[in-house]
């Protein structure tokens, strides 16, 4: 898997499926807040492998459901906190990275690898975290993205194809990829600033 480059940025995404449009993530995160139930389990189905991964950098796979568990249990009970203009995702890893941290506090007995720490808490306290939001970001612009750019991007950076390679497998001349992925990459770094200046 490649890094997709966008400006400055890079950063590696796995595709496990491209999120919602915007408008429907923040109608589930509204609903959140209102209190429906329902939508919490909605939350948990879209945004509950992902919180597993990040939480299972730092607590063992044996407490890794029951850090997951505990991270939802707060998000429903501290659902008013929610702003609903910002990605869900980013206050989510917010609960589970306090979550982490609180399981290593209690393990104090054991020898806690400090590299685990460390990339935990990273040089300024919430680099993970952020990188994480960023690729959520990045997946929500994909899947604004038409299907004819988003598809040419997808084979690029997440299948590690390179332009004449995925012009072979969509049967189409050479330029035509070259011309999708430039104007798809120009789309998705619009996207992406303009979800920005809305934070």
């Amino acid at each position: 898997m490649q890094p997709l480059t966008i400006g400055e940025r890079k950063i590696s995404v796995e595709l496990r499926g491209i999120e919602s449009p915007e408008s429907s993530v923040d109608e589930l995160t509204r609903r959140l807040v209102g209190g429906d139930e329902a939508a919490l389990t909605e939350v948990y189905s879209t945004h509950g492998p992902s919180t597993r991964a990040y939480v299972a950098r730092f607590v063992p796979d044996s407490e890794v459901d029951d850090v997951v568990q505990q991270t939802f249990i707060e998000v429903w009970r501290s659902r008013e906190r929610i702003d609903a203009q910002r990605p869900l995702i980013a206050f989510i890893l917010g609960v589970a990275r306090k979550r982490s941290i609180d399981f290593l506090r209690k393990r104090r007995h054991d020898v806690v690898d400090v590299s685990q720490v460390r990339e935990l808490v990273g040089d300024h306290g919430d680099q993970l975290l952020n990188q994480m939001v960023w690729a959520s970001e990045v997946q929500r612009g994909l899947a604004g993205l038409p299907e004819e750019q988003r598809e040419v991007i997808v084979l690029a950076y997440f299948e590690d194809l390179t332009q004449t390679e995925i012009a072979r497998r969509l049967d189409l001349p050479l330029g035509t990829v070259k011309a999708r992925m430039a104007r798809g990459l120009a789309r998705l770094a619009d996207r992406i600033e303009q979800e920005e200046l809305r934070l």
